[in-house]
């Protein structure tokens, strides 16, 4: 072998090991998107890539931040999987819309209950969560993703400012400044805009309903004093 040979052979090992080595890192449970308004409500997705090529993940369990609790959390049904939602009691009650909330889930579960997430696959779980809270950057939501061999991988370090990628970081939602008000306010002067056009526009189509019906109104009186005219005129003719 040559020597340009061989150095070919030691240079496509070590990039098919570096793609290797670096292929995990890219493979890890995450939420998106990864960033929502503050105070506000959101539509996220857990995506759950199959990391193996010996097994399926047949089950996901999110756990829900207690530091900053979400008041709800209601998964949408994802055909071939079974969820569950777990509520805990909360330390210190938080207030939503008038009212003390007590409890809040803690816990989304996903079980599969066909063939799972198989190698070379992904799932998304979509989630609605809200009230997001105001007072928070960043919500972090461990995650365990257990395969059918019974191997589990705790998605549960924290990712540090600054710092590396730990090799399992926990999914993080990023809290960006609230929109108008955070309650809606948006929404609500888009609606508002809305309901000013509808307004404007059947004020301007009865204003054109009623001048056609005063120049259909002006059309018959003269078509009516032309008849009566034509009338006399006619009557005369015949009298002489």
């Amino acid at each position: 072998m040559s020597k340009f040979s061989r150095l070919s052979l030691v240079g496509g090992v070590t990039a098919g090991s570096v793609l290797l080595l670096a292929g995990p890192a890219f493979a890890h449970v995450s939420v998106q998107p990864g960033e929502a308004p503050k105070g506000g409500y959101a539509v996220v997705n857990f995506k759950v890539p199959n990391e193996r090529d010996d097994a399926s993940t047949v089950k996901l369990e999110v756990t829900l931040p207690t530091d900053h609790p979400l008041a709800s959390a209601m998964p949408q049904p994802v055909p071939g999987w079974k969820v569950s939602v777990t509520k805990s009691k909360l330390a210190k009650p938080i207030e939503m819309h008038g009212e003390k909330i007590n409890e809040a889930p803690s816990k989304i579960t996903w079980t599969a209950d066909g063939k799972g997430v198989e190698p070379g696959q992904f799932q998304q779980f979509p989630v609605s969560v809200g009230q997001l809270p105001e007072d928070a950057d960043e919500l972090v939501f461990k995650a365990l993703q257990t395969y059918d061999d019974k191997d589990v991988v705790r998605w549960i370090e924290p990712t540090k400012e600054g710092a590396e990628e730990p090799e399992n970081p926990a999914p993080v939602l990023k809290l960006t400044a609230a929109e108008d008000d955070g309650h809606g306010g948006s929404g609500a002067k888009h609606a508002g805009a809305k309901s000013d056009a509808k307004m404007t526009t059947a004020a301007a189509e009865t204003s054109a309903s009623d001048t056609t019906a005063r120049v259909l109104g002006v059309i018959g009186i003269v078509v009516g004093i032309a008849g009566v005219g034509f009338g006399v005129f006619a009557g005369r003719r015949r009298s002489a």
